[in-house]
């Protein structure tokens, strides 16, 4: 015998099995083919949002709070510049305070440390590197939130981008070091700058080695923690662009009040445009190479050229 099949009903198709339907009221409203379940329209409209809305940064997401920020800001100054900051307001006070007038006292920035050869040598070295540290705990605090530190100061790229870096360095020295030497006369003229020794290194075979290593280590720890460091916290801190660069800036001339304010203010001016153009640019070697040859003129050019001329332009 056939079996006859009975035609489906299309209501029971649509919209489930009879069992469902004979609960009456609190069956479910049936859904139009034509509209797309809840769920789909959901991931849809969720996935759309996202595309439009570009998402925060990793990094910035993980950031700590403004206050640990701050105090991390104040640590790490009071480890470095900062400290040396308020050592040379103390110093200038001082010269101040002294019998001798300022435009007669001296200071050697990089001093002998031993009457033995050798022994003067280690302890060169041993300054130099340990004043390296605070820029490696910078670079560790700032890449503690993911981002590689390396990548927040711009030290990336082609080499082309680098030879850029180094260019706009040579020009960024020209810039300052013509003015700076001019700010160091008239500071010397009226009295209120002292005379800068920057070598009181031995006559030995090492002494130029070292004075190219100071003038990199200090290129590096200025330039790492003035603006790399500090402009990018006070950026994380919400801090108005006006004020940056101002903050940078005076952290910058405060540790060379030991030299007189004239020396301090020249500092001020080169800390402005350095913290500019940082924060224009996004690269921190420009202002290394920059600050390099201004302390590589300054510190090896005294032991290379003639005494004669270096009495000539009253720098001895």
């Amino acid at each position: 015998m056939n079996r006859i099949r009975a035609k489906p009903d299309p209501k029971v198709t649509e919209l489930g099995p009879p069992e469902v339907l004979s609960r009456g009221p609190a069956s479910p409203t049936p859904v139009p083919r034509d509209i797309a379940p809840p769920s789909i329209v959901t991931v849809s409209v969720t996935m759309d949002a996202a595309i439009a809305s570009p998402q925060p940064d990793a990094g910035q997401a993980n950031l700590p709070s403004r206050r640990r920020l701050r105090a991390e800001i104040l640590i790490v100054l009071g480890l470095s510049l900062g400290k040396s900051g308020i050592y040379a307001i103390v110093k200038l006070a001082e010269r101040y305070a002294a019998d001798t007038p300022v435009g007669n006292q001296s200071t050697t920035i990089n001093p002998s440390r031993s009457g033995i050869d050798v022994f003067d040598l280690i302890y060169q070295i041993l300054s130099i590197t340990f004043a390296l540290v605070p820029v490696a705990l910078a670079l560790y605090l700032l890449s503690s939130n993911g981002t590689p530190a390396k990548r927040i100061l711009g030290l990336t790229g082609p080499a082309r981008e680098w030879w850029k870096d180094i260019g706009l360095g040579a020009a960024l020295a020209a810039l300052i070091g013509l003015p700076g030497l001019g700010v160091y006369y008239i500071g010397r003229a009226i009295g209120q700058n002292v005379h800068i020794d920057t070598s009181g290194l031995p006559d030995s075979w090492w002494a130029s080695t070292v004075l190219l290593t100071a003038a990199a280590a200090a290129a590096i720890l200025e330039e790492t923690i003035v603006v790399g460091y500090l402009v990018t916290r006070l950026e994380q801190l919400r801090w108005k662009l006006p004020a940056i660069l101002i903050a940078s800036a005076l952290l910058r001339g405060s540790y060379h009040l030991y030299q007189g304010w004239p020396m301090a203010l020249g500092n001020v001016v080169m800390g402005l445009v350095f913290a500019w153009v940082f924060y224009k640019r996004r690269r921190l070697l420009p202002l290394m190479v920059a600050h390099f040859l201004l302390d590589f003129v300054s510190f090896v050019g005294p032991e290379v050229v003639p005494h004669e001329w270096l009495v000539a332009l009253g720098l001895v």
